[in-house]
């Protein structure tokens, strides 16, 4: 029973590992398709959603057939808990992949300004890493690690308000630019929530490997700023 216990845990981490995959590639294409204008590539992220929220809840089921069934305690408990928070994380990570290829869609054809996009490439470079790193930690329930990733987050946050307050500046000069700059500060948004919910994720990465539950993402959202 126990060996059962142990491939059926193994196979909840590789299922949550290729999730992880599937959301960072939905990230990743998403932010490409909005700064180069790919309207086809923003619509196979939004197509491919479907599946990485299949997942989300298969993995759900498992977890919940797990406690109920197997009745795991302290550190087994642990991980199957972790994993059914932090898949929920990696859904809203994913569903802000398709909020961003919806604005891909939404503003073809706008006037664009490429300072912000190529600011905006960088911005999602830093998310990107952020969302490989997180999973790389989680692999080897690194806290330590998960804690450093959740204070880069802050990068994250800096350049988010520099791109918002440029976005700010050029609907200000030019008015034919209002409609593409609205999308750049959403499009920065998306990408700072990304941001807090890889660090949600790096709480219960610090949970998995500690048993201690902590608040990691502390620092100010877009909005407050």
């Amino acid at each position: 029973m126990r060996q059962q216990f142990e491939e059926e845990l193994n196979e909840l981490h590789i299922q949550f590992f290729r999730m992880g995959r599937a959301v960072h590639e939905a990230v990743q294409k998403s932010v490409e398709a909005f700064v180069t204008h790919n309207k086809q590539m923003a619509q196979e992220v939004i197509d491919h959603d479907i599946e990485i929220n299949k997942i989300e809840m298969d993995l759900e089921q498992k977890c919940i057939e797990l406690i109920a069934l197997q009745q795991p305690v302290t550190t087994d408990l642990r991980k199957i808990i972790t994993v059914m928070k932090a898949t929920s994380d990696l859904e809203r990570i994913g569903d802000h992949a398709v909020s961003i290829s919806k604005s891909t869609i939404r503003v073809k054809g706008n006037k664009r300004e490429y300072d912000i996009e190529k600011h905006l490439s960088e911005m999602s470079e830093k998310v990107l890493y952020l969302v490989r790193k997180v999973m790389d930690a989680y692999v080897i329930f690194n806290a330590d690690e998960a804690i450093r990733l959740a204070e880069y987050d802050q990068e994250v946050d800096k350049m988010g308000k520099q791109i918002y307050e440029e976005s700010i500046e050029f609907m200000k000069s030019d008015p034919e630019i209002v409609l593409g700059a609205t999308d750049y500060v959403r499009v920065t948004t998306y990408l700072e929530r990304i941001g807090d919910y890889v660090t949600n994720i790096c709480e219960w990465i610090v949970y998995l490997d500690t048993g201690k539950v902590i608040e990691l993402n502390t620092h100010n959202h877009l909005e407050d700023i």
